[in-house]
């Protein structure tokens, strides 16, 4: 599914026009990337929690060259999916 499709579809189920439901997606997009941003947990209940995961410095392999090179301590975004989400995909 496209942006466009969850636009589409966001739109249909919620009974308003593409416009509202595309900026609704933006603001939601917005607010999730600025709270991880500030290193919180946004958390919906029965669907998921979105986090900020570590990944420590580390050594790897050029595999072109084979030359050894340091990769930089860095944050990465997470989704773990809820049980309830979990539970509509395994009936």
């Amino acid at each position: 599914m496209t942006k466009a499709d969850l636009v589409n579809a966001m739109a249909e189920k919620a009974g308003i026009n593409k416009t509202d439901a595309e900026k609704a997606l933006k603001a939601f997009t917005d607010i999730v990337t600025e709270a991880l941003k500030a290193g919180d947990k946004v958390a919906l209940v029965g669907f998921g929690t979105f986090s900020v995961g570590e990944r420590a410095a580390r050594t790897g392999q050029n595999p072109q060259t084979g030359a050894k090179i340091e990769i930089a301590a860095s944050k990465t975004p997470k989704f773990k999916a809820g049980k309830a989400l979990k539970d509509s995909i395994n009936p």
